[in-house]
């Protein structure tokens, strides 16, 4: 089956709202003090794969071709986030408020919705199953027609994504941040269920994808390897920011302490 129907051709708007994004983080990171250039290019980084996804040489290709559209979705669910995330853009953001507001975004962070939400548990299940959601069911199928349903799945995978990335190695404050062993675990089941979903996409077995087979195995192929390559960078983010924090804990017993928020 073709899939000409489908609705992925550049949003001038949504490359407007992530330009804009992109922009007032630099604005922040530039007014801040000894804020670290290594976060701003992390993030500015992720802002231009999200550029790129949206824009002509992915984005029209997706709309008829299913590797297109598989492209386009690693780009916006996984790798863009894992770099917007490691800009800490919420550390950012603390630093660059008042005191006050500084203390009600701290608050809102700790509450009980924010517990639930930053569960790793809560997090896998958005991200990886919502993949398996999107192309086990008739959704994507679906998302072929209606724009904005495809705009929508669109979003959820970056915010999803971004989610995910948050909970296993984000360095922005989060509450009750589980242990490492529990993260690797959550990840490990992540890894394992996009390489199940890939192999069964490449078989052609419980997927509703109205692709031509070639598109489909090379879909897959993109999924499979496309996915180990995010998930090994989100792997070793988080292995560098534990060691990171060792270090720097380590450093503040043999200092006196200072008042200060804890970002």
């Amino acid at each position: 089956m073709s899939m000409s129907g489908h609705h992925a051709h550049a949003d001038p708007y949504a490359l407007v709202a992530v330009l804009l994004v992109g922009a007032a983080y630099l604005v922040l990171a530039a007014r801040a003090k000894r804020w670290s250039r290594w976060r701003a290019a992390a993030f500015t980084a992720g802002i231009a794969l999200l550029a790129a996804a949206l824009t002509g040489p992915v984005a029209e290709p997706a709309a008829t071709d299913f590797r297109g559209h598989m492209l386009q979705h690693l780009l916006i669910g996984m790798l863009a986030p894992l770099f917007l995330v490691l800009g800490a853009p919420m550390t950012l953001l603390l630093r660059s408020l008042p005191a006050a507001g500084a203390r009600r975004l701290s608050a809102l962070l700790r509450c009980r919705a924010a517990r639930v939400l930053a569960h790793p548990v809560t997090a896998l299940v958005l991200s990886v199953g919502g993949m398996v959601v999107l192309y086990c069911t008739p959704l994507y199928r679906l998302t072929l027609t209606d724009g904005r349903l495809h705009a929508a799945v669109h979003v959820h995978f970056l915010l999803s994504g971004y989610l995910f990335a948050w909970v296993i190695a984000g360095p922005d404050p989060a509450p009750r941040r589980p242990s490492v062993p529990a993260r690797l675990v959550t990840l490990g089941v992540a890894i394992a269920v996009h390489s199940v979903l890939s192999q069964l996409m490449y078989a052609g077995i419980g997927v509703d994808v109205p692709a031509p087979v070639a598109q489909l195995r090379g879909g897959a192929e993109l999924m499979y390897y496309g996915g180990d390559v995010a998930e090994l960078l989100l792997a070793l983010a988080l292995v560098s920011g534990w060691r990171g924090a060792r270090v720097s804990a380590a450093g503040r017993g043999r200092r006196t302490p200072r008042a200060a928020y804890p970002w």
